[in-house]
């Protein structure tokens, strides 16, 4: 199961992320995400457990807890697919591009 993990602290390492999950089970795989520029953490990430009953266990055992000052925001992982992005956020409309009716002006 993909967990997902907000508010991440800024000094989190993925190790000690792995660390707190495995409390609960068997962790396959921990990822914090950083900006592809300045390499900066993003303060989310994702961890992937082997047992949906463990990974279950770890986000009620997780959300809410403070770690390293920060309380952490754990909750099942959507799919991709569920956040749609607008290319253009001046003029709204969907992923595609496509404005709500709204017309550029030149």
């Amino acid at each position: 199961m993909n967990i997902f993990v907000g508010n991440v602290a800024y000094a989190s390492t993925e190790e000690g992320l792995r660390k707190e999950f495995e409390n609960f089970g068997v962790v396959s795989c921990v990822t914090i995400l950083k900006d592809r520029v300045t390499g900066i953490p993003r303060g989310f990430g994702f961890v992937e457990m082997v047992s949906q009953q463990e990974a279950e266990a770890a986000i009620s055992g997780l959300h809410g807890k403070e770690v390293l000052g920060l309380v952490l925001n754990v909750s099942e992982a959507r799919a991709k697919t569920e956040y749609p992005r607008s290319t253009d956020r001046n003029q709204g409309g969907d992923w595609h591009g496509n404005g709500l009716g709204h017309k550029k002006r030149y």
